[in-house]
């Protein structure tokens, strides 16, 4: 790797004999792949079901608003990823708006634990109905902790390695949702399923029960496209951000959300919404009830992948964020370490796999996904503030910048949906206070070693 290439940050790490900077490994077709990888998996394979149990036959409805609030918050994200391309994503932007440490800890922490819920669902997805086509001999949280341990593993070894376990995984989990699509075509040409339910709302009331069981049904959708948010934390390892990531970002949600919308459409087409949400596999069951002969079993082994590659890029994207906050002096250094031969943030990996596996006997699916769905909400209001306030800020190279009211609707649609509006279980709330106060624990434990150490007159380093 060339000087040129790194950031400022990693050329001094370098120089000063510290931690060896991260690979650019990622051009732009690998990135678009990464970022639609990152999209797909656990949200539409495991909580289809989940999503149907509170709005009923109009499934399509709550991913068709989550697909446009992505679009919005995406638009932010891609203009601060190409004026400041580092690891740090949400936290940094934070930082450079508002310039208030405590806040900037907060939405990085915040943005740690939505990754480590979404493994941890990921994790309950696998060892869930569709690993129950082939055993349910070993108990599930068993299979949960050993499917993170495992993907740890593969972290360990490089970002080559786990971006092209990603592409392999990306290319099964599509193939995936094309057999759900095909399914839909050939229901639609020969006449099966019930079109009259595609019209259907059934939240258990009207006026406002009406507006917060739509809310709530979408809040709990949005946990499918969640993921292009952590392809930023992979700046450092991209090649030509700026020019890249734009592209990726934009195809990799437009992509994602027209499948998810068809799929959704094709599911409450051929299976009732008391069977979707009943199931922890509702694709499955899709698959069983489309009239095509394709073996279940497939199918399920197509979704196990799926929702492996969610955990896989989320524990890396994890790990990588507590690289960029430990860089920025928001986490103590050590958090940024990294392997000198494999050249991954070691200590980062470690760490956040601790964490998930003890979220994973937090919860169920549903709730995990709705946990990571709360936070990252709160998260992309910050973010989509950060980006008119950074307006600010300008920098000497070109980057993409997105129409002034994007953002603005983009911090809206965050905060509605975050709040007590959208009819979410207390649990969520709960689940995410307790980790919140983690982080303000670590925070402050942070502070005052730091301020120990320069008092002491030891580089804070």
């Amino acid at each position: 790797m060339s000087t040129p290439d790194l950031p400022a940050s990693a050329r001094a790490s370098e120089a000063d004999g510290g931690s060896p900077p991260l690979k650019r490994a990622l051009g732009p077709k690998l990135l678009i792949l990464f970022v639609i990888g990152d999209i797909l998996g656990t949200g539409i394979y495991a909580t289809t079901g989940d999503v149907a149990g509170k709005i009923g036959g109009a499934l399509w409805l709550p991913f068709a608003i989550g697909f446009a609030v992505a679009l919005l918050t995406a638009a932010s994200y891609v203009e601060l990823v190409g004026k400041y391309p580092k690891a740090a994503g949400a936290a940094l932007y934070t930082q450079k708006a508002f310039k208030v440490p405590f806040l900037t800890f907060v939405v990085a922490f915040m943005v740690m634990c939505s990754g480590l819920s979404s493994a941890s669902a990921a994790a309950r997805a696998f060892s869930g109905d569709y690993l129950g086509e082939f055993t349910d001999a070993v108990p599930p949280t068993l299979i949960a902790i050993l499917f993170i341990l495992a993907l740890a593993a593969i972290n360990l070894r490089g970002v080559a390695e786990s971006v092209k376990a990603n592409v392999v995984l990306t290319l099964v989990e599509v193939s995936g949702l094309a057999v759900i699509l095909a399914i839909g075509a050939y229901a639609v040409l020969s006449g099966e399923g019930e079109p009259a339910r595609l019209t259907q709302i059934e939240t258990g009331g009207t006026g406002y029960a009406l507006l917060t069981g739509v809310l709530g049904a979408t809040a709990l959708g949005f946990f499918a496209f969640v993921g292009f948010e952590d392809s930023v934390n992979m700046a450092e390892e991209t090649k030509n951000p700026a020019r890249n990531f734009p592209r990726a970002i934009f195809i990799g949600v437009g992509a994602t959300g027209t499948i998810y919308v068809l799929v959704a459409l094709i599911s409450s087409l051929l299976v009732d919404s008391r069977t979707l949400s009943e199931s922890s596999g509702p694709l499955l069951e899709v698959v069983k009830a489309g009239g095509v002969d394709f073996p279940p079993k497939l199918f399920a082994l197509i979704a196990l992948f799926a929702v492996t590659n969610s955990a896989l890029i989320n524990i890396m994207m994890a790990s990588r964020l507590c690289y960029g906050m430990a860089n920025e002096r928001i986490l103590p250094p050590a958090m940024g370490k990294v392997l000198s031969g494999r050249r991954t943030p070691w200590v980062g990996i470690v760490f956040v796999s601790a964490l998930a596996i003890g979220l994973v006997s937090t919860g169920e699916i549903e709730g995990l996904g709705d946990t990571t769905s709360f936070l990252l909400l709160c998260v992309f209001a910050v973010v989509n503030i950060a980006v008119l306030v950074l307006r600010r800020d300008p920098v000497d190279h070109h980057h993409f910048r997105t129409p002034t009211a994007l953002p603005v609707l983009g911090a809206l649609t965050s905060l509605i949906l975050a709040s007590p509006l959208a009819d979410r279980g207390s649990d969520v709330y709960v689940r995410a206070g307790i980790l919140l106060l983690i982080g303000i624990g670590l925070w402050v434990l942070n502070k005052v070693v730091m301020t120990a150490r320069e008092r002491s007159g030891a580089d804070p380093a």
